[in-house]
């Protein structure tokens, strides 16, 4: 007879609704370990409809928004392992502001931060019970012939407009750029402040001198925008925070070269050596970014050659054998009973 399968549950406070960076890594990692292991999937814990008993595991995206989550299993399962996966503002910003965020980097047994890079903001004790998890995506075939039939430089930006992926540096970007640039801002996310959107409707109903600079998808499905990203010639990553970006990896892994602010998140993902760096939020040097990248086909081909050799760090079956150790190694290494 076959040994019962662990049974692992994923918190995840975005789910399939939020179309989000943390939506797919919640999904992806229930797709991998689905081979192994019976996982269940939902906003919280215990889940709404809970009728089992609790998992072995509790694996919890975002240490604040999972936040009761993670007390709540911490309390009720002592003898169970506990992961944490930091995403980009816990990281970032709410372990070192907010007291729940950071009590769940003490209740967990184990921690997961998305690049490199993450690691050097914790504390000694935190980073002892952390790893590095990088993200996948399956690789999808730039669209070359399509680039080519077009007069326009297309550059793709991936996310929900909100205050940290600062959307409007690229937007102000393209009024520094010469008149007859054939840059075109291919900009896919939802508007989750009127600010952003009357930014973006303004933008799409300017006259340009040449060619339409800008175009807004209010909201795609992942499959469209992943044909979007394989069929630009740039993306450009413009956050102030980020925890390891999916969109870096849909890039890189479509053989697109990224442009991206010079955050720990970024370096994180694309090395510290990459030349396809601009100050956060600094408009005009993203302008003489997209200039450069648009004009001189030799710097574009140095991008892509550069991206090319971190797509290694990306690829499906690496993450997935990475998250099925990190939930066999917990599994095998079940704290104590804490006699509190």
């Amino acid at each position: 007879m076959r040994p019962p399968m662990a049974r692992i549950h994923i918190a995840s406070p975005a789910l399939r609704s939020a179309n989000n960076g943390n939506w797919q890594t919640a999904h992806r990692w229930f797709q991998f370990l689905q081979t192994a292991c019976d996982v269940t999937l939902s906003a919280e814990w215990p889940p709404e409809d809970h009728r089992h008993a609790p998992p072995d595991c509790l694996i919890a995206l975002h240490a604040r928004r999972s936040a009761p989550s993670i007390a709540r299993f911490a309390d009720a399962c002592q003898d169970r392992p506990l992961v944490v996966v930091l995403t980009g503002t816990d990281l970032y910003r709410d372990i070192r502001v907010d007291a729940s965020a950071r009590r769940s980097l003490d209740l967990a047994t184990h921690l997961v931060v998305l690049q490199e890079e993450g690691l050097a903001e914790m504390t000694a004790a935190h980073r002892a019970k952390c790893r590095v998890i990088y993200q996948s995506a399956p690789a999808h075939k730039h669209d070359v012939a399509a680039t080519r039939k077009r007069r326009t430089f297309d550059v793709v930006l991936v996310g929900h407009m909100r205050e940290e992926k600062d959307p409007q540096t690229p937007m102000r970007a393209l009024d520094w750029l010469p008149d007859d640039s054939p840059v075109r801002l291919i900009h896919i996310g939802k508007a989750l402040a009127d600010e952003y959107r009357l930014a973006a409707q303004a933008l799409q109903a300017r006259a340009w001198p040449t060619v339409a600079r800008y175009v807004w998808y209010e909201g795609l499905p992942h499959a469209a925008t992943l044909r979007h990203i394989a069929g630009a010639q740039a993306m450009i990553i413009s956050s102030v925070m980020e925890g390891g970006a999916n969109v870096i990896i849909e890039a890189v892994n479509a053989g697109v070269p990224v442009l991206a602010s010079h955050i720990p998140g970024n370096i994180g993902m694309l090395g510290r050596d990459y030349e396809g760096y601009f100050p956060a939020g600094d408009d005009r040097a993203l302008a003489r970014l997209l200039e450069r990248v648009s004009s001189d086909g030799d710097f574009l081909a140095k991008l892509q050659l550069q991206c090319a050799r971190r797509a290694p760090l990306f690829a499906p079956e690496r993450e997935q054998a990475n998250v099925l150790a990190l939930v066999e190694d917990a599994l095998a290494s079940r704290p104590a009973v804490d006699p509190r």
